[in-house]
């Protein structure tokens, strides 16, 4: 699995101004992020991986949202045009993304895993938080070197469907 060490040598590798977090208590998902350091969920970015199913098979995708705003199923089907969307079970989490099931970090996922960001993330030169596949750490960096360290690309979500109720008297 790879944790904040990998990310963090990475990072320097790659010159990029960065750092490594260390948690008040520990975190079960990215989603627990912004109550645990005290950030706007906002500022704070979850992967989500979905199994779309469509004609030829299974196929396994990435979202990077911020936690505010994270993807549903729907949206990304209607974004991928297949019936079939759920997010992806924990064990195929941690086999596609060589990171803990909830803690995935948007960087280093492999190459050939199919990888969409929301382009509500912002770019505003501020900082954002991002899990580091540890339930102890957090990793901080400027937007802006996310958003140009991220090999995927970026799309705009499709607006929910909004169902009308009968109000009934």
């Amino acid at each position: 699995m790879k944790d904040a060490l990998a990310i963090h040598r990475w990072l320097l590798a790659h010159q990029v101004h960065h750092e490594i977090v260390r948690l008040p208590r520990p975190m079960k998902c990215a989603e627990e992020l912004p109550a645990t350091i005290g950030a706007e969920p906002e500022r704070c970015v979850a992967v989500t991986v979905f199994e779309a199913r469509a004609r030829l098979g299974r196929e396994v995708v990435a979202f990077v949202s911020t936690v505010a705003h994270p993807p549903s199923p729907g949206q990304v089907g209607r974004l991928l045009r297949v019936r079939s969307v759920r997010p992806a079970p924990a064990f195929v989490v941690n086999a596609t993304t060589d990171y803990a099931a909830g803690l995935v970090s948007p960087l280093l996922l492999p190459r050939d895993l199919p990888l969409l960001v929301d382009d509500r993330l912002t770019g505003d030169g501020g900082f954002l938080f991002t899990p580091t596949g540890e339930r102890r750490t957090a990793l901080r960096l400027h937007a802006l070197d996310l958003l140009r360290l991220l090999p995927g690309r970026s799309i705009e979500l499709p607006a929910e469907a909004r169902e009308a109720v009968a109000v009934r008297h």
